[in-house]
């Protein structure tokens, strides 16, 4: 499978991606955040069941280059999105 290339801005849509990816994807989209001077990202995870919601906050629990992490206020996609604060160099 080739490499999807995507521009690395402070919006990361997961609803085109399967769940099995989701690890990789956010280290490598947040070490080229980081590089990029972006310190800041808005997940989007979709509402549904929360099932995908639950598994990404586990996931930006573990990740070291995570400083923190909430849910979006409603006018950036409340229960459907989770800003995350990424660690300066």
């Amino acid at each position: 499978m080739k490499p999807i290339k995507m521009p690395i801005e402070d919006i990361l849509d997961l609803h085109t991606f399967q769940p099995k990816e989701i690890p990789n994807l956010f280290d490598d989209y947040f070490a080229a955040c980081i590089e990029k001077q972006i310190y800041s990202v808005r997940v989007i995870h979709g509402k549904g069941k929360g099932i995908l919601k639950k598994r990404v906050q586990e996931l930006l629990k573990k990740n070291p280059m995570v400083l923190s992490f909430k849910d979006a206020p409603s006018e950036a996609g409340g229960w459907g999105a989770t800003l995350v604060k990424l660690r300066g160099l």
